[in-house]
């Protein structure tokens, strides 16, 4: 969801050029442009059907004060968002796509909706994750400049160091179809821990990878290491545990 101050809110035409001209993805079948405000707006997006409605208010404080205390990657998210006074709600219906596809859909949408308004981030509830409206630009690029998957955009990394040893999980691979991963007490600093597990969901996402327990992977020939499936460390639910010393 955008955020906003003040009476910003997005504009659906230039959203919708930004689409077109920026993206070069095709916009058809569009509703709610005859209303003053666009305050309710839907149209199909490269096959898949797009809603958007303007929220003169807030998200819930708990909500995102509880998400800033993770949002690494945005330290002052906590004092940026306080005052937020409205959002908007933007969904990618039910569709026929890939869910990686339509991972990039969305990205493409949200990256236009920021770069034609002064929204001042995104929040999504569902991965933990507030992003800053800079951040946000710079990932989504990804797709159009190297065609890379915008992990941080999609799954929120959690890091972990207790003074002794670092772990890190996943929380957002299950909106792929997969199960959530998780390092834990390994004796690799955070920095290796995150670019481990980052390669990891790239692979899994980028490949459409189903990872098992008893299982192994590596990143090469000799690599071998263990997954096993067990009640998460950090999250709810059975997770996949992949040692990593």
């Amino acid at each position: 969801m955008p955020l906003y101050n003040g009476t910003d809110s997005y504009n659906v035409r230039a959203v919708i050029d930004q689409l077109q001209n920026y993206w070069g993805l095709e916009v058809s079948d569009i509703e709610g442009l005859e209303g003053a405000d666009e305050d309710a707006v839907t149209f199909t997006l490269d096959g898949e059907m797009v809603a958007m409605a303007k929220m003169p208010v807030p998200v819930p404080a708990e909500e995102i004060q509880s998400t800033a205390e993770y949002a690494y990657l945005w330290e002052t998210a906590a004092t940026d968002c306080k005052d937020h006074t409205s959002h908007a709600i933007v969904t990618l219906l039910s569709g026929n796509a890939p869910t990686i596809e339509r991972y990039k859909l969305f990205t493409m949408l949200l990256a236009s909706i920021l770069e034609t308004s002064n929204a001042i981030g995104i929040y999504q509830g569902e991965q933990t994750l507030l992003l800053p409206k800079a951040l946000y630009l710079e990932y989504a690029d990804f797709l159009r400049e190297e065609d890379q998957s915008p992990l941080a955009l999609w799954v929120y990394i959690g890091l972990v160091n207790d003074g002794t040893t670092c772990s890190a999980y996943t929380y957002g691979l299950s909106g792929f179809g997969k199960q959530e991963i998780e390092v834990v007490h390994s004796d690799k600093n955070i920095g290796e821990l995150y670019d481990f597990i980052t390669m990891i969901a790239l692979y899994i996402i980028d490949y459409d990878v189903t990872l098992r327990h008893g299982e192994t992977i590596g990143f090469s020939e000799e690599e071998k290491i263990k997954i096993t499936a067990s009640k998460g460390a950090f999250l709810d639910g059975e997770t996949l545990k992949i040692e990593y010393n």
